[in-house]
C-alpha cells in the first residue's frame, strides 16, 4: 500500500514539476518552460513516481502518453495551482488600476451575449492592466460547481443546477418559442400537439444536462422528438432556419439577433418558468477583496445591459 504522505512533509515546487510534465507530456519541454535542466526535471519525476506509485508518463512509439492516474490529476493540478497563486499573490489593499492578475468567468455564449460586452467595458475602465477570461460552461463544470470554483471567480448559470454556494442574482428572462419564418407547420399561435410533434433543436440533452425550460416540459410529460443537439445557444437560430425544427430560446438573446435573420417567434403553450441568471462563487472567496470588486462589476454590467424596455419581436 503507497504511504500517505503530509503536506507538510511535501515539496510544493513539484506541484509545478507535475503540472508542466501533465501539460507537456514531455520532460524536455517541461524542463523549458521551467527553466531547468532535463536531469533536474527528470528527477522531479522520479519522486512524483514514487510518491504515486504510478507512472505517470509512459512511452508510446516515440511519444509520451498520460497514465489513467495522470490524465485524472491534470485538472485537480491546475486547480491547486490557481489556488496556490491566489494565496501568494494576495495583498491587504487591493487596487484595481494597479492589478495584473486574470480574472476568469465560466459562462455561456448566452451570458456573453447579454452581458459581456458591457462587462469588459466596466472591466476595462476599472483595471486596465489586469485582464478578464470567460470561460465555456459545461454539464460537467456545473455539475462539479464547488470544485470548478476553486479554479475560476465566478460561474454565471441559472438557478436549477447550483446549490449550497453563495451566488447573486442577476436578472431574469423568459423562454420563447422561435421557428423559421416559412415554417408553416404552426400557426400564430403554438400548440401543445405542435411541441409533441415537431422536430427540435435542443441546448445540451441528457440526464443531467439541459435547459431549466427543457426540463420542465418533461415534467409535464411533454417529450419533445430532439432532432439536433447543440452545445451553444447562439448556433440554434441558424440549426432553425429555412426548416421545421423548433426551439426554446432565451427571449433577451433572441432580441439581440439581427431583425432579419429569419426566425420569428410565439409563446410557449405551456408555462416553462422563468429563467433566473445568477452569479456562484466559492465560500473560500466570500470576502475576498479582488473577489468583491469583480462582483461589483459583474452586478452593474447586469443591471446596465438589463435595464432595457422588453421590445416585441418582430414576425
Amino acid at each position: 500500500m503507497r504511504e500517505v504522505h503530509s503536506v507538510a512533509n511535501l515539496d510544493l515546487n513539484l506541484l509545478v514539476s507535475l503540472d508542466a510534465l501533465l501539460q507537456h507530456r514531455s520532460v524536455t519541454k517541461a524542463a523549458n518552460q521551467l527553466g531547468l535542466s532535463q536531469p533536474a526535471l527528470s528527477a522531479a519525476l522520479g519522486r512524483l513516481r514514487r510518491h504515486f506509485d504510478d507512472n505517470l508518463l509512459y512511452r508510446v512509439g516515440n511519444e509520451y502518453h498520460l497514465s489513467p492516474l495522470a490524465a485524472e490529476l491534470r485538472q485537480r493540478v491546475r486547480l491547486a495551482l490557481d489556488g496556490v497563486e491566489r494565496v501568494f499573490s494576495a495583498q491587504p489593499d487591493f487596487d484595481p488600476a494597479e492589478s495584473t492578475r486574470e480574472f476568469s468567468i465560466l459562462v455561456s455564449d448566452y451570458g456573453i451575449g447579454v452581458l459581456g460586452d458591457t462587462l469588459a467595458g466596466l472591466f476595462a475602465e476599472a483595471a486596465p492592466r489586469a485582464r478578464l477570461r470567460f470561460g465555456p460552461t459545461s454539464p460537467d463544470l456545473v455539475a462539479r460547481a464547488e470544485h470548478s470554483l476553486l479554479g475560476s471567480d465566478l460561474m454565471l448559470v441559472p438557478h436549477g443546477f447550483v446549490t449550497d454556494l453563495p451566488h447573486q442574482d442577476l436578472y431574469r428572462d423568459r423562454w420563447v418559442m422561435v421557428l423559421s419564418s416559412d415554417n408553416d407547420d404552426v400557426g400564430e399561435s403554438m400548440t401543445t400537439d405542435d411541441l409533441r410533434t415537431s422536430p427540435w433543436v435542443v441546448v445540451y440533452h441528457g440526464q443531467t444536462a439541459s435547459t431549466p425550460a427543457a426540463r420542465q416540459l418533461r415534467m409535464l410529460g411533454i417529450e419533445p422528438t430532439v432532432q439536433v443537439i447543440t452545445e451553444s445557444f447562439l448556433t440554434v437560430p441558424q440549426l432553425v432556419v429555412g426548416s421545421k425544427r423548433i426551439a426554446l430560446l432565451q427571449e433577451r438573446l433572441v432580441h439581440l439577433l439581427p431583425l432579419n435573420v429569419g426566425l420569428r417567434t410565439v409563446a410557449c403553450p405551456v408555462d416553462v418558468g422563468e429563467l433566473v441568471e445568477a452569479m456562484w462563487w466559492h465560500p473560500v472567496y466570500e470576502r475576498d477583496p479582488e473577489h468583491l470588486f469583480l462582483r461589483d462589476l459583474v452586478t452593474r454590467a447586469a443591471s446596465m445591459a438589463t435595464d432595457e424596455p422588453d421590445v416585441p419581436w418582430p414576425t
